[in-house]
């Protein structure tokens, strides 16, 4: 896939629990990579033994050292090759023995890889790292579609009351006020906006919740949203890791800072019939990339949040899973204005 501004973002690969002993192939931007474990960290390499071409992913890690299945060329963290077993002892070895390494980091139960040379800042969730919250991982979750519908799908709320109609939405409460959107630090944010939800979380408590929305880069958003009349909060950050052409996990962190003793699983479930309820919508929207020019679809005054996120998209020149505009098309409407 193309090399354009998400190479160089993080992107969530698994849970920090499937990443034991052995080392796990995954996929990001259509690359296939190899992460792996040992006493100084978390790993990441592209998936390519530089001898023959097999899967690292195939080999074992021993002694903090990935071993490739093939021929046992062993390669230390930094992707250097320190072991050659055919290699006679007397000749070095050769210095092109390198695996390509990639940046990995294991944070809030998730590992993250960045392909780039240039990595942005890495994505920080304060909630996950603060006393009297509780988060909880849900999915991966499959979908067939690109990254950008997804995540624009997560900000939309005028759809609350009909594809989650008697849990995030009434149908008779359909009306969304008008809000603002800012960018600020590096992130666009909205204002409060109320909704009334008969079930927000699963607990079937119903009443009016205020949400606040945030895209911290083209492929990781976050809403936090507080419930009228008392302390509670709740908090999604959905972060999208694009494997390849229409084909994508995803990745949510919840929390919360009330009924920190209740059982976790609920809540995941719940979760999880939320996102099943999306599904079908999402991978049913045609054309399949996301259209940057707005002309294409209609807007309202609801899908603010959605227009400054695609806005934001063009700016970034963000091409992977984007219909991007059609620079005659541009320049015929610099000329207009």
């Amino acid at each position: 896939m193309q090399q354009d501004k998400l190479w160089n973002e993080w992107h969530p690969v698994c849970t920090a629990a499937e990443l034991q002993d052995d080392p796990k192939q995954v996929h990001v931007l259509g690359e296939r990579v190899v992460v792996f474990r040992n006493e100084k960290g978390v790993h990441a390499f592209k998936d390519l033994c530089i001898h023959r071409g097999a899967a690292l992913s195939l080999g074992k890690v021993v002694d903090g050292k990935l071993v490739c299945a093939y021929h046992a060329w062993e390669y230390n963290d930094h992707g250097t090759c320190t072991k050659i077993p055919a290699l006679p002892c007397e000749r070095p070895i050769p210095k092109k023995a390198r695996a390509t390494v990639y940046h990995c980091e294991d944070y809030l139960g998730l590992i993250w890889v960045n392909l780039g040379d240039d990595p942005a800042p890495f994505i920080k969730y304060p909630e996950g790292e603060q006393k009297g919250y509780r988060t909880i991982i849900c999915g991966p979750y499959d979908v067939k579609a690109n990254a950008p519908r997804i995540i624009e799908n997560f900000l939309d709320v005028s759809h609350l009351m009909f594809v989650h109609e008697g849990m995030l939405g009434d149908a008779d409460h359909a009306e969304v006020v008008d809000y603002d959107v800012d960018f600020i630090d590096g992130r666009l944010i909205t204002s409060k906006i109320p909704v009334y939800q008969p079930n927000s979380d699963g607990r079937s408590k119903g009443g009016y919740t205020d949400y606040v929305y945030e895209v911290l880069n083209p492929i990781v958003a976050r809403f936090t949203k507080t419930t009228e009349g008392s302390d509670e909060e709740f908090t999604i950050l959905t972060a999208v890791n694009q494997l390849d052409h229409e084909k994508c996990q995803v990745f949510m962190l919840l929390t919360r800072n009330y009924d920190l003793d209740a059982p976790d699983q609920p809540f995941r479930d719940f979760q999880d019939v939320i996102f099943y309820q999306d599904l079908d919508v999402v991978e049913s929207q045609k054309p399949e990339l996301l259209p940057l020019d707005l002309q294409m679809e209609m807007h309202l005054k609801s899908d603010a949040l959605t227009i400054a996120y695609r806005r934001w998209l063009d700016e970034l020149g963000v091409e992977n899973g984007t219909m991007p505009i059609d620079p005659e098309k541009r320049s015929k409407q610099k000329k207009k204005a």
